[in-house]
């Protein structure tokens, strides 16, 4: 049992919640909705308590109260995740961090702010002055840059500027131990990539220092193909269209876009393929030739946020392409594969004949690592884990490098590098274990202890790892 009362005493007046229905609706995030392999054990899990700094000082606080009271602590931001980054395994206080919420400063190229920052407010910020976030989630008008970091990936943006690991995409980030005596720390270079995408599991990410791109006014557009296949040509032809500035490039299959009750009326009963595309409004031209070579049709072409489907594009896209069609199917499901360069067309092919008999295959551009990858998997009606291992198998020989997006645990998700400097920093920042317990664990037992932990992926390949000794002499 958690001692509460013991870390509420020593937590000072740093304001806490303790309201049973509160704490429960605060302990959830969209796992449940996106992983019938979790979904019993991200219902089940509940925090004890929330706690609400106000500043880096109550951070600093509730850091030493938990340290001394050997209080698991579990970061929250908004709660949009859906890869079990915000679910308390071991219960214990919820750290709400929204109040940490200032942009602290901006310069050309580059921005800081605090770790509850929204990202659109970041955009708000930044845009008068001509700039805007690289990159940001498709949960982006409420998801927070510290819960965007310590738990997401890549997003909208990165068919141009690559995922949050790659060099440049990250800049600094400042972390607080949890220990009697907190220390707070300062990350650069590719020391940042020890806290990104940790799940929050080795230390208390306060302020971020990201890198701006020229905020172009984007043109949102839906154009529909004849067939699947042309459609991801054409997306690979407009990703690695240089000059042609974009934001966004997403395919859909028309069995999947005819589950979007919000994208329905764009399709054509004629079309199989659908690509939404976001491109800087001076470069329309050179966009539609790109369109007229490949036989497409422009269903909605219209300023960034004022189409007719009355949201961003963007919010049909990435993770929110799920969500669209689980509102109607809530038995469908994905994986998380990426079909690389310089066979991705070829390797999707493979996998498009492979599941033909699914409802159909949605994809994400993004640069990784130095190459042009499609990140989806065929959407299909959940089964059971055996058929779902079977999809990760048939993606795996197709070609693709295939994750694991339903186990809480980080190492096993594949999706973030990790050696044995990650083990020293973890050990550094949080000598109690007290962070996120359970789910950044380094033991061989792992896997066979924790839901879906077993599933056969093989993870990200990356070209090389971090410096093993910086982050650790950094921390210590």
């Amino acid at each position: 049992m958690n001692d509460t009362a013991a870390f509420l005493a020593a937590l000072g007046d740093v304001p806490a919640i303790s309201d049973p229905a509160v704490v429960r609706r605060k302990s959830r995030d969209m796992t449940a909705n996106f992983s019938p392999v979790m979904k019993d054990d991200a219902l089940g899990h509940v925090a004890d308590v929330i706690v609400q700094p106000r500043d880096k000082a109550d951070v600093l606080r509730v850091a030493a109260a938990a340290a001394r009271a050997r209080m698991p602590l579990v970061m929250r931001g908004a709660g949009t995740c859906n890869f079990g980054q915000g679910i308390p395994l071991a219960g214990g206080a919820m750290v709400d961090m929204t109040g940490l919420a200032r942009v602290l400063w901006q310069q050309p190229g580059s921005v800081r702010a605090e770790a509850g920052a929204r990202l659109a407010a970041i955009d708000e910020a930044t845009r008068p002055q001509g700039w805007e976030l690289r990159i940001h989630s498709s949960t982006r008008k409420v998801a927070t840059l510290g819960g965007f970091v310590g738990g997401g990936h890549a997003g909208v943006g990165s068919c141009a500027w690559g995922i949050l690991r790659d060099r440049g995409n990250i800049l600094g980030l400042e972390v607080v131990s949890v220990e009697e005596e907190p220390r707070i720390v300062q990350l650069r270079g590719d020391d940042v990539n020890r806290v990104h995408h940790a799940y929050g599991s080795n230390g208390i990410i306060t302020e971020l220092e990201m890198p701006l791109a020229p905020a172009w006014p984007w043109r949102e557009q839906v154009v529909v193909f004849p067939e699947f296949m042309t459609s991801v040509r054409f997306a690979h032809a407009l990703a690695t269209s240089d000059g042609i500035p974009k934001k966004l490039v997403s395919v859909i299959g028309g069995p999947i876009w005819r589950m979007m009750r919000v994208l329905r009326p764009y399709g054509r009963d004629d079309c199989e393929g659908m690509v939404l595309a976001m491109v800087a409004a001076p470069f329309m031209e050179a966009f539609t030739a790109l369109v007229a070579e490949f036989g497409g049709t422009v269903t909605s072409d219209a300023p960034e946020g004022e189409g007719p489907y009355r949201i961003p594009l963007y919010e049909m896209s990435w993770g929110h392409t799920r969500m669209h069609v689980n509102r109607d199917h809530p038995e469908v499901v994905s994986n998380v594969g990426l079909y690389l360069d310089p066979d991705l067309v070829g390797a999707i092919g493979r996998s498009h004949r492979r599941f033909a008999h699914m409802p159909g295959m949605h994809f994400e551009a993004k640069r990784f690592d130095g190459k042009l990858s499609f990140q989806g998997s065929p959407f299909f009606r959940y089964e059971g884990e055996a058929q779902l291992a079977e999809v990760m198998r048939g993606m795996a020989e197709d070609g693709a490098m295939v994750a694991n997006n339903h186990t809480f645990l980080v190492k096993e998700g594949g999706m973030k590098s990790l050696d044995g400097a990650d083990a020293a920093f973890k050990r550094a920042m949080d000598p109690h274990g007290l962070m996120n317990p359970g789910k950044l664990r380094f033991d061989a037992a792992a896997a066979k202890e924790s839901t879906g932990g077993d599933l056969p992926s093989g993870g990200w390949r990356f070209r090389s790892a971090e410096a093993p000794q910086s982050a650790e002499e950094a921390a210590a």
